[in-house]
């Protein structure tokens, strides 16, 4: 999927996304010092916003010009303008400067399987030492609910996945969680779904 896509889709709506922090990053941040943080896949930068809020120096990462357009303009809202810096690159490409963060963070990040590990094998490089590396997405449970989900088994995960390829003499694990919330489907009936997430400190 290519920045045209993203950014028509965007266009489409005058908000595609809530506005709201993801809640397991919420959970997560809360626990850290602020300090230095990359958010992938940001959109319109609720999460960007929410951590700069609270002393972060965030880089918010898309390719959507009209997402970080957006995100921009609310930051500049709030005041916090100065605490994010919003760069359109292509993720499947892009390599973040490494060692450099002490929280990463992509959230729901659905890609092929090849795609995804050549992903967060970029984002976990970016962390510093004694930094957090956080991924979450959708758990491949749910395509057994009927919440609407891409028929795509691939480009789900687990967070077990996502630690097993991190070398465990350079990460703890602090966070490794199938969790469980409820949400609507298209009926209006309350199901049970469950988010994959991963919290990694590095050690070296």
């Amino acid at each position: 999927m290519k920045h045209e896509f993203w950014d028509e889709r965007y266009r489409s709506r005058s908000a595609l996304w809530s506005g709201k922090p993801n809640a397991h990053l919420v959970s997560e941040a809360l626990k850290l010092a602020p300090a230095r943080a990359l958010d992938v896949g940001c959109g319109e930068g609720a999460d960007a916003i929410w951590l700069a809020g609270r002393g972060w120096r965030v880089t918010a990462v898309d390719f959507s010009s009209v997402a970080l357009e957006r995100g921009a303009a609310r930051a500049a809202e709030l005041g916090l303008a100065l605490r994010i810096d919003w760069l359109e690159r292509d993720l499947m490409e892009w390599p973040p400067p490494q060692t450099s963060y002490e929280l990463a963070s992509a959230q729901f990040m659905q890609l092929p399987a090849d795609a995804r590990a050549s992903l967060f094998q970029r984002l976990s490089a970016s962390v510093a030492r004694g930094g957090s590396l956080l991924i979450v997405g959708h758990h491949p449970s749910d395509l057994e609910t009927t919440v609407p989900r891409p028929p795509a088994p691939e480009l789900y995960f687990t967070a077990e996945d996502v630690a097993a390829s991190l070398d465990p003499r350079r990460w703890e694990i602090v966070v490794s969680a199938a969790r469980e919330r409820t949400t609507p489907d298209p009926q209006g009936r309350a199901v049970k779904i469950h988010d994959a997430v991963l919290h990694a400190r590095r050690r070296i």
